[in-house]
């Protein structure tokens, strides 16, 4: 009988042959309770210049299921010569991504066993034969948890399935487990907190499925205070509630439905009998889901507060990207501190959000100031008041002309080098503002403008045409409106999904409104090609990055000598030379509170008229003088990256690369080591790229005649690079070919020329031989084996080519 040699076996075998027959033998169910390569994250997005790549993320080997969508426990497994426990920081990474207590390492001997439910001995070595059943691990498991009997209905209640084969991501899976196992344990106030694009809403339905199948919540009702949010729920996510679903309208409240869609102010308002909620009892609900709950709910004055303290008997759960903390306004001092909290680094380091870059454009007089002379009056004749005019003002209490066309200017000449069709969302002071910036780049962009007049649209509260376009804008199919000028309506609610430019000309101090409107970007649309988007800042509003309430903690970067800024090719190097408090009221609203129940809306900030302000109403009106003949440069560009911290650098992708190396390889010697003896050198080429090295960007950067090897090098450790033909010339001089036959030499000389034209990756693809001018000498299989006899001779020689290339004198130390 023959044996199996584990040592030559690979990690594949050992799960298959080993592991997963353990686990199966253990009672564990292969079609429910069994998934093998989990992904568990995207890839995070690296961009440099004008490119971004993804990445490459493992997966988890096994995990283990309760039932579908709830993880119990990981296994990592590892090829028989590594030890059994090579594979347990892996495995509890994965785990503490799902949240389970149990993880296992294997490399097909046996098992390391991982149990956060035995604190006495956390880690203990188990046969293959003594895998734990599903029962014994689901009985740890709920003791663990303090689950009580009555509990366990509920939170082993099914997920949604459609069918299509959708999972929800890992932290969706947190998020909604834990919150319901809370609902089902007691507990009345529950906050979530989900960095915006991270799937609140379908989070939030798989919540209020669960409980409604579970028959421990009979009657839901689900509060946003946007037109646009509740009818997209209602159409999307919340379309298998069916016929037990509907939107509240009319001011009535229809007990015959079981789920309820609402806007605030369908519910109440300042007259007694706009209080619509109070035609049920106060126990009719006994869920209540608070869409983007930071906006109102959480003030203890709040007009929305009465609907949630009306039903105060029922479970409120509430949802937000940026949970409110003032002195007036606290969302934890209702909700309590959150269950789970996904942040935007989060998103980011996993791939599931768009990462940006930061360009910051200082204009002259911004920094500066502006003075009038003495006795100057506007262009309505009014005598501008004798002071200096800073960037607070401009647009504010002051307009001049040739600012808000710098910046039209400067926006059409990014979409031009980039792509004029990118989705473009400007925001402005106010509404003022936004109509005349929308002014400026319509002229700035005729030829675009006479293909579609949509090109350039205004969407504000005040501009039904405008409003009427918004749809289209966010759909990623539709063309048009490219450009949508805007101060408050998109602040919120627009799920922008191809939005790949934010351009910031409003003056911003609030930290959740500068989150909210970063939330605009941070989509993800691979079909659509967005992997990321710029942020063009005009007011220094991207220093709210460096507070430290900002998800990653940003450093501040130090101002520099535009004539020094490594731009990198950015679409804005020929516009330029080389290169905090409560916002101000706008006389905006974000966006859609209008609804068929009348003109009552709901409190927006604190620059509003009051808790029912209507956002039709323009705000005070502010003295605004408007002035033009001002001489007006843009003096600075400086550009910024999102780095593997989470912090914004300003980096060119040399200094990303040297960072990047630096991890890889402990010396220059080490890489030259691992080079060489790489089989293939594609197979290390696609190694540094999995961990962001662009090598197109790189090429751009050094010189495209450069090898990887030598940009490497070079760019790393400083060393004089070759050109890939100078290292081609210096392997024909050596003439080491004539150990070969005259058809051999041909070959490899041939080889040498496309090496030199290409790159490595050219030559060790045995399909070279199928193009010019290896065609000429025959098929593939005729020039193998009339210039070496077999395939492996012929990899042979390519191989023995490549040692001549990397072993001339080539990098020596500085």
């Amino acid at each position: 009988m023959t044996t199996i040699n584990k040592s030559a076996l690979t990690e594949t075998d050992i799960i298959t042959k080993f592991i997963l027959p353990s686990v199966k033998e253990a009672g564990w169910d292969d079609m429910m309770q069994i998934r093998q390569e989990v992904k568990l994250r995207d890839g995070k997005v690296i961009v440099r210049g004008q490119v971004a790549a993804r990445k490459k993320v493992k997966s988890a080997d096994i995990v283990l299921y309760h039932k579908p969508n709830m993880p119990l426990a990981v296994i990592e497994a590892k090829a028989n010569k590594h030890d059994v426990g090579k594979g347990m920081q892996q495995a509890l990474d994965y785990a503490a991504l799902l949240g389970v207590p149990f993880a296992f390492a294997s490399n097909g001997d046996g098992y390391r066993f991982h149990d956060k439910t035995n604190p006495r001995q956390l880690e203990s070595d188990i046969t293959l034969e003594d895998f734990p059943t599903q029962a014994q691990l689901w009985d740890k498991y709920c003791a663990w948890k303090g689950f009580q009997p009555a509990q366990l209905p509920v939170v082993t209640q099914d997920y949604y399935d459609d069918g299509s084969g959708k999972i929800p991501r890992y932290y969706q899976l947190q998020a909604i487990n834990k919150t319901v196992e809370a609902i089902s344990g007691g507990q009345s106030r529950v906050l979530l907190v989900m960095a915006t694009g991270t799937g609140k809403t379908y989070t939030a339905f798989q919540i209020i499925w669960r409980l409604w199948k579970s028959k421990s919540k009979k009657r839901i009702l689900f509060l946003a205070d946007r037109n646009i949010l509740v009818d997209q729920t209602i159409t999307n996510d919340f379309q298998p509630f069916g016929s037990a679903m509907t939107k509240i309208s009319g001011r009535k409240v229809d007990p015959a439905y079981e789920i309820h869609l609402g806007l605030y102010q369908a519910l109440t308002g300042p007259e007694e009998h706009q209080k619509a909620y109070k035609q049920v009892s106060p126990d009719f609900f006994d869920l209540i889901v608070i869409d983007e709950c930071h906006r109102g709910s959480a003030a203890e004055d709040s007009a929305w507060r009465e609907i949630l303290e009306y039903f105060s008997s029922a479970a409120q759960v509430g949802l937000t990207a940026t949970p409110k903390e003032t002195e007036d306004v606290s969302n934890t001092d209702y909700f309590g501190e959150p269950v789970y909290t996904y942040t935007l680094k989060e998103g980011i380091e996993d791939g599931f959000l768009a990462p940006y870059k930061v360009v910051r454009v200082d204009i002259d007089i911004d920094l500066q100031g502006w003075r009038p002379t003495k006795g100057q009056k506007d262009k309505s004749g009014e005598l501008i008041d004798d002071r200096i005019y800073n960037q607070k003002d401009f647009d504010r209490t002051l307009v001049i002309d040739e600012r808000t066309q710098l910046v039209a200017e400067t926006i059409t000449s990014y979409l031009k080098k980039s792509d004029p069709l990118t989705k473009t969302i400007v925001f402005c002071n106010d509404i003022d503002h936004a109509e005349r910036m929308r002014q400026a780049l319509v002229n700035c962009n005729p030829e675009q403008v006479l293909k579609d007049d949509r090109y350039v649209m205004k969407i504000t509260g005040d501009d039904d045409i405008g409003k009427a376009q918004l749809d289209n804008f966010i759909n990623p199919k539709k063309t048009y409106p490219v450009i949508a000028t805007t101060s408050e309506l998109m602040t919120t609610g627009v799920d922008a999904q191809t939005c790949k430019l934010v351009v910031l000309d409003q003056n911003i101090k609030s930290m959740t409104k500068f989150k909210q409107i970063i939330g605009r970007g941070t989509r993800i649309n691979e079909k659509f090609g967005k992997l990321w988007f710029t942020i063009l800042d005009f007011k220094k509003a991207t220093e709210l990055f460096a507070d430290e309430r900002f998800d990653g903690i940003p450093e501040r970067v130090m101002a520099v000598n535009p004539e020094k800024i490594n731009d990198e090719d950015d679409p804005l190097d020929d516009m330029l030379h080389g290169e905090g408090e409560s916002d101000e009221p706008t006389g905006e609203t974000p966006l859609d509170t209008s609804d068929d129940q009348g003109s009552f809306q709901p409190e927006i900030h604190e620059g509003d008229a009051g808790p029912y302000a209507n956002p039709d109403d323009e705000t005070t009106p502010v003295r605004k003088f408007h002035v033009n003949g001002v001489q007006v440069k843009a003096i600075a560009k400086r550009v910024q990256y999102y780095d593997a911290d989470g912090k914004l650098v300003t980096e060119s992708f040399q200094d990303y690369t040297r960072k990047t190396l630096a991890r890889q390889f402990a010396s220059l010697d080490d890489f030259i080591r691992r080079w060489n003896q790489a089989d293939r050198k594609q197979a290390i080429i696609d190694e540094l790229a999995n961990e962001g090295v662009l090598w197109e960007v790189l090429a751009e950067e050094v010189g495209k005649e450069l090898d990887p090897f030598d940009l490497i090098c070079h760019v790393v450790y400083d060393q004089p690079p070759l050109t890939r033909r100078e290292r081609a010339e210096q392997v024909k001089k050596r003439n080491y070919f004539t150990k070969y036959s005259s058809t051999a030499q041909q070959v490899l000389n041939a080889l040498l020329d496309k090496y030199a034209d290409a790159g490595v990756q050219e030559i060790e693809n045995i399909n070279v031989l199928k193009v010019q001018p290896f065609d000429q000498l025959g098929s593939p299989l005729e020039i193998v084996k009339s210039g070496f006899g077999n395939k492996n001779e012929y990899l042979k020689a390519v191989s023995e080519l490549e040692a001549r290339l990397y072993t001339l004198p080539a990098p020596k130390q500085a």
